[in-house]
């Protein structure tokens, strides 16, 4: 669903939010309360890209900040693994698709707290400071970035990063 949202299949993304919701009910169904609410983070989260695709950016915000928020409050179980795509870090991206990088740093910092040393939370803390002129946060987040990667792959982020910190 997030997938096919983000690259404007919206119809495919509708059909895969009903197969979440379905499978969230039946996790309600057998009282298994933790996956119910991951999957319904991973509902509102799909919900949220889809009413950005259509063109309604205040509800996707919305849908995303009930994402992050109960996503905050469920605390991830012991034997899980880290989250693959935090719902916090997907607002942080709303909002810079929505033009709003001040705001999209806020929320890739608050997800570092909880899911810290994350590629994707560096590149997009930094690239909100950047593109809201805050010159000192993007440099640490860039650095912090480079560092990260160490010397794997010569990736588009790391070639951005390590361009804005060679000015």
């Amino acid at each position: 669903a997030l997938g096919a949202a983000r690259i404007g299949d919206v119809e495919s993304a509708k059909k895969d939010l009903k197969e979440i919701e379905a499978r969230r009910d039946a996790l309600k169904a057998a009282n298994n309360g933790y996956w119910a609410t991951e999957v319904e983070v991973m509902r509102l989260a799909s919900a949220g890209w889809i009413a950005l695709a259509e063109g309604r950016g205040e509800e996707a915000l919305t849908l995303m900040r009930q994402a992050a928020d109960t996503e905050d409050k469920n605390e991830k179980h012991p034997v899980t693994p880290g989250r693959l795509l935090p719902a916090r870090e997907q607002l942080g991206d709303v909002l810079m698709e929505l033009k709003r990088p001040k705001e999209a740093l806020a929320e890739y910092e608050h997800s570092m707290q909880r899911e810290p040393n994350r590629f994707r939370g560096y590149y997009g803390a930094a690239l909100a400071a950047e593109m809201s002129g805050d010159d000192k946060s993007a440099r640490k987040y860039y650095t912090r970035l480079v560092q990260m990667a160490g010397k794997g792959d010569n990736r588009a982020e790391l070639t951005l990063a390590r361009s804005y910190l060679s000015q």
